[in-house]
Parts: C-alpha cells; structure tokens; sequence
C-alpha cells in the first residue's frame, strides 16, 4: 500500500538501525565506541567545574612564591612548553576517545589534568609576568640628603606620624637608573606642620634606605609588599616639606576633590567620629589616631574602617533596593511597564559602585571589593544568581589576573572566606527560614551571619596578626546593622544632597552613627581577656587551611554528598589539609634566640617568656617578635625577665650546653665584641669587629654579617646551635 501524495512513510521499527546494547550513534549516524554512564568518571559529566579554576591559578601563584630562586629562562621556557602540553592534551583528550585509541575514562582524566596543570603554570605565569611589570629600582644603600618628588599619597604609620608617598624621585647624586620610582617618608612631630596637597611636587631633606627585611626567619615580608607597590625606599625626616610646583593635570584635580570633601566631613562631624566617617566614605584614613585603630582591632571592627566587600556591598544594595522599589512604584503608576526593574536597579547599583571606588581613592582592596560587587550586579543583568560559588569564582578570577599578589594578602583571603561560608549556609538558611516568625528572622539571620563569617575568617586573622578578639562577635553584631541601615544610607543620601547644600542632617545621622561603632570599640576592647595572643604559624599553615578548606567546599555539593570515588578522595584530602595544618600550628615552637637585623636586639626565650637584652632600641623588630611569640609584654617588661646580666652595653646570658651569648651595643662595641670572641660563645655587635672567617673562634653576628643575613634565629641541635637567616630563608624581590 503506498502513501498518500506529499507524505513521507514512517519506516517501521525493524527500518531503524538500532546499535547493539552499549554502543552509541555519533551524530553521523554510524555507531562509535562505546559511552555509557559508567564508563565516564562522574566528575567529568558535571558542570560545576568553573570554581575550580581560581584554585589552580591559586595554586600556580603559591607556587611562584614558595620558590627558593626566581625562574631563570630555560626554567620558564619548561614551564611554558609543560603548559602549551597540558593544553594539548586537555585539547585532543575527546578526539583520541572517539577514535578509540583510548577509552573514555582515559580521555576525562587526560582532559581533566591536561587543564588543571595548564592554569597551574597560567597562575605561575601570572604572577611573574605581574612582577617584571612592576619591577623598579631598590635603593641598596642608606641615604641621606635632599629628597625631591610628586606627592602622590599621605597617611599614616603605626606609630602615629604622618606619611608622605612620592614618585618621580629626583636623589642628590644617585644615576636615574638606581632612583626608586616610589619613596615613603614618615614625617616626625617638628616636620609634621601645614601637609602639602596631593599632586603637589615638594623637596625635603631626610634619611632612606631599602625596604626592611623580616623581623626573623618566617616573619612578615614587607619587601615584597615595597615591591608590589612600587616602594623602592622608606625612610624618615625631621624637617617640613618645601614646595616646589604646584599640581597639574585633571587627575589630581580629582584627588583634591576627594581630600576636600573628606576634610568636609572631618569638620562637619568632629572628632574620631568624623575621620572614621571620612575614611568610610573617601578611603582618607589620614585623620584616624593610633588609638582608635588599637581599640577597633581589639573589638574584631578594624576591618569595618578599612573600605571593602562589606561597604561596597552594602553601598550598592542600599542603592539597589532604592532604585527597584522606586522603579516598582513607577510600575505601580502605569508608568515603564515594560522596563526590567531589576536590571535598570542592577545598572544603577554598578554606577554607584564604580562612583564609591573613585570617592574611595581606589585602594587594592576597594578595587577587589567593587570586581566582587560589578560581578554578582552582572549576575543580575545576565539573568544568573547573583550570589553562588560560581560568580564568587567569576570575581577570584578576575581579581588573580588583575593583581595576582592579592592572594597572598589577608583582605582577600578574609573576603572570599566570609563570602564563601556566607554562600554555604544560604541553603540550609532557606530550608528553616520559613518555619520561623517573621519577626525572628532578621535577628536570627544577623546573628547567624556574623557567627558564620566571624568563624571562616578567625584562624585566617589569628594568622596574620597573632591575635584573637573573643567578643568579636557581640561587636559585630550591635555595629554592622547601624553600619548597614545607618551609617552607609546615610552617605549616600549626604552624597547626593552635598550639591545642593542640605548634606547636613545625613552627615548628623552617620556622625552618630560612627560614634555608635567608637564606643563599642571602646567598650568592648576594655572587656577583661577580648584579645588572645597567638603564636605565629610556620609558613605551610596558612596553604594547608585555604587548599584544605576549598577541597572541602567544591567536593561536598548538595545532592551529590560523598558517593561518588573522586569527591570522597578530595574531600579526604582536604580534611587531611586541615588537620596537618592544625597539627603543624598547635606543635610549633618558637625560636631560643633571636637577633634583630642590625644587631640593635636580642631576646632569649625563658621560662617567663622572651626575655630582651635591652629595654630600648629595635622597637618595632621587639614588638614584632613578641607578638608573635603570642606575648603581651612591652619590651621593657621583657627586658626585666630574668635571663641576661652584665653591662648596659655588654650584656651576657647562658644557652645551653655550655654555650653563651654576649650582646655589644654602643660606641667601642665592635673593639669588645673582637676580645670576646671565644670558643662556645655567639657574639653579637652593632659595629664591625674587622674578624674575618679565618681568625672567628666564635659564631659572630657583628654589623657587617648582619647586613648581609639579615635577621637571625638560632635553636640547639644536640650539642652545636642550628643557625637560620633571612637571607637563606626568603627570597629578596628584584
């Protein structure tokens, strides 16, 4: 029976070619090798691999900075070709598998590792790549004498001065090729009168020298934080700075603008409350004392002064929220029907965002926090969710290719962490939210977030600054709701009434509203036991907790738990991260002996504690090395300890196994340190001795080995001490 004219017979079941049980047509029509669910590794087929990708990058950035020796050029020309041959692989995994040369458990491996190796090696190429970029002359020697630049930068240091960064260095006698292209020089009390404006080029006459080196084997690094930012040289003056021009250019123009209206606020408002006001709102930090930073970081509220994620989030979802429920009231009206209000709200919110950024001065961390912001509002104008482990992972990968050194700081690994557990507990929040009154719920939720973030980001900041603050939380939570519904609205709606001169009242409302945040500060830094010294981590602890913590995340997924064999693996792993780091920051032990940089201290561990040579001198080398021997002590109390004896300038204590330790300071100290320099004795001196290695009888640290090992700790292995330097230790930028 034939069809009908114009329609096409149906070919019967038997007509089809149907591939024997396990094969699989190709698109073609012929049968190719067998696919099957079991033959594929289940993590091959899912399409949650993209937050993987800021960890490898991670990794290959880690990497860069664990490295004994920068890579020469053969070393990376083997690191490229490893690269361009992961790429290969990853890229010819399928086609290989389709041919049937391999299987296609094989080919998901291949593929797989092919790309988990090839961003590796783009991680690593990345932060070499940023490094020759920024690379500028260091200033090897001490200097003296005219200093002349533009003013690009003033805050100020730890011990309240104010510091002035320059560019364009113009040094007395120093070849253009040796002069840094940046200098910071703090400014003591009788050179700290009318400050110059930013933009401004100034001359004045005071010391410098190079970046210093860690305060001890392991310590903080602050070369390479000189080396990012462009610092070729810090040093100090004693004399006010001269102008020489004044600013040029539209740019500068703008700063000005931005110190103005921080100034603006500053008289405005009055007080700590109206620098802290004024930092939130323009990034100028200049106005805040010593004292209020001691006390905020005290209560755990030092990172509300800093400008980050939390107030260009908040920023834009005040602005956010404003905008929808404005367009929503237009809709209500009969009026842009059509328009997308979430979008146009979305794009608004951005705007404000980038405007925050350049009020802010657009500091690193403002800069990181707007990438995270303008990625979660793009979220929303591409119909995704705005918060998820994969705009999260959008927003690390942006950040890592823009400035891949920020991983390395803790305002991004402290960032991602809150954000990451944020994110984590949404879903369960979601599952009990609607089981409660609606009343309990905000209360709740802040309660439940500020713990939540408080606990990811605590070992994180116990680590970089040796400290735990115990009532942290209960700061959090009776400051970061007025953060939220007073202080940022408030400056917003100063911002746009200023042009119009009504910014007054808003500026009222955020002035109490810091002054909310100072007294809580204030209180709870005077609460018995808030702060908790920690000893300091050995540099594997701080890798092992954040690979550790992220294996954890990407292989627990909903739904999904444990099941399958390449998650469980990597959930292992991870937990085995954690634990070793754990292990490893619980077991460690700190130094017998330190010795300072330039020989100017020396502390001996005690029973009591670390016990100082000397009262006075390498104060903030002292400081350092008591907090993070997890000390609370002053110098001079440390000094009391017992433990040393002898002169003010000859100081002596017992190591063991019958070694000593003889400290020389002063005038004349390098003449002693020579006459001592006896078997089973380390001698330190803050002057040549002129001993050379073939008439030592001594381990000696005068002036001119210091120079060159920098800081220096020394244990007791057996019988004879193990000696440890900066030098051998870290690796020197440049």
């Amino acid at each position: 029976m034939t069809a009908p004219a114009g329609i096409r017979p149906v070919p019967s079941a038997s007509a089809v070619p149907v591939p024997p049980p396990g094969l699989a047509p190709s698109r073609t029509g012929t049968i190719r090798h067998p696919v099957t669910r079991r033959s594929r590794p289940a993590i091959a087929g899912r399409a949650g691999l993209f937050p993987w990708v800021p960890v490898c990058l991670a990794a290959g950035i880690s990497a860069w900075f664990a490295l004994p020796e920068l890579p020469t050029w053969w070393q990376w020309l083997a690191i490229a070709i490893t690269g361009l041959i992961a790429v290969a692989a990853s890229c010819l995994a399928a086609p290989l598998a389709e041919r049937g040369r391999i299987g296609w458990r094989m080919a998901d491996m291949l593929r797989l590792g092919g790309l988990v190796t090839a961003l590796i090696v783009a991680g690593t190429v990345l932060i070499g790549l940023r490094s020759a970029h920024v690379a500028a002359p260091i200033l090897k020697w001490r200097y003296y004498g005219p200093i002349e630049g533009r003013l690009v930068e003033i805050d100020r240091s730890a011990r309240d001065r104010f510091r002035l960064t320059l560019d364009k260095i113009v040094l007395e006698e120093v070849d253009a090729s040796q002069t840094p292209h940046r200098v910071r020089v703090s400014l003591t009390d009788t050179a700290s009168g009318t400050l110059p404006q930013l933009g401004q080029r100034i001359s004045l006459t005071g010391h410098l020298g190079p970046p210093p080196g860690p305060a001890s084997p392991g310590s903080f690094d602050f070369r390479w934080h000189a080396w990012f930012s462009g610092l070729g040289a810090v040093g100090y003056s004693r004399q006010p700075a001269v102008s020489l021009a004044p600013p040029s250019g539209g740019t500068w123009k703008m700063h000005r603008a931005r110190i103005a209206i921080s100034q603006k606020i500053q008289q405005r408002i009055g007080g700590q409350e109206g620098a802290v006001a004024a930092a939130l709102m323009t990034g100028d930090r200049s106005g805040i004392a010593e004292a209020t930073n001691k006390i905020m970081r005290a209560s755990n509220l030092y990172h509300i002064i800093s400008i980050s994620g939390l107030h260009m989030g908040m920023l834009a979802g005040f602005v956010y929220a404003a905008m929808r429920y404005a367009m929503v009231g237009l809709q209500a009206t009969g009026l842009a029907l059509a328009l997308p209000a979430h979008k146009i709200a979305a794009l608004v919110a951005m705007l404000a965002a980038a405007i925050y950024l350049w009020l802010s001065g657009g500091g690193v961390a403002t800069e990181r926090a707007f990438v995270m912001v303008a990625v979660m509002l793009g979220a929303i104008l591409a119909d995704r969710r705005a918060i998820s482990l994969r705009t999260v992972a959008m927003a690390a990968v942006a950040i890592l290719i823009y400035s891949p050194e920020a991983l390395v700081t803790p305002g991004f690994q402290m960032s991602f962490a809150a954000t990451i557990a944020l994110i984590l507990i949404y879903g369960p929040w979601s599952c009990i939210a609607p089981h409660l009154p609606f009343w309990l719920r905000p209360v709740i939720m802040l309660l439940l977030t500020s713990l939540v973030a408080g606990m990811a980001t605590a070992p994180i900041a116990a680590a970089h600054f040796n400290q735990m603050a115990h009532y942290g939380l209960l700061a959090n939570l009776l400051v970061v709701p007025v953060m939220g519904t007073l202080v940022m609205p408030a400056g917003v709606i100063a911002a746009l009434l200023a042009p119009f001169g009504l910014a007054d009242p808003a500026l009222w409302v955020m002035g109490m509203g810091t002054a909310w945040m100072l007294q809580v500060a204030e209180f709870i830094a005077g609460l018995g036991g808030s702060v908790t010294p920690v000893v300091l981590p050995p540099a594997p602890v701080l890798p092992l907790m954040g690979f550790g913590a992220a294996l954890l995340v990407l292989c627990w997924r909903p739904g999904t738990g444990l099941r399958r064999l390449p998650l469980l693996a990597g959930f292992a792993a991870g937990a085995a991260m954690l634990a070793t780091a754990a292990a490893i920051w619980l077991n460690t032990g700190r130094p017998l002996l330190l010795i300072a940089p330039e020989g100017e201290a020396a502390g001996l561990m005690t029973p009591q504690g670390r016990a100082m040579s000397k009262p006075s001198g390498g104060s903030f080398t002292v400081r350092t090395w008591l907090r993070e021997d997890g000390d609370i002590a002053t110098q001079q109390q440390s000094a009391e300890r017992p433990g040393w004896s002898g002169d003010r300038n000859m100081r002596h204590a017992a190591l063991p196994n019958g070694w000593q330790v003889w400290h020389f300071t002063g005038k004349g100290s390098g003449e002693r340190a020579a006459a001592a320099c006896l078997p089973k004795r380390i001698v330190i001196a803050t002057e040549r001795t002129g001993l050379t290695t073939s008439n030592q009888r001594c381990l000696l640290f005068d002036l001119y080995a210091l120079r060159y090992s920098g800081a220096v700790t020394i244990d007791f292995d057996s019988a004879e001490p193990v000696v440890r330097t900066v030098a051998e230790t870290h690796r020197s930028p440049g």
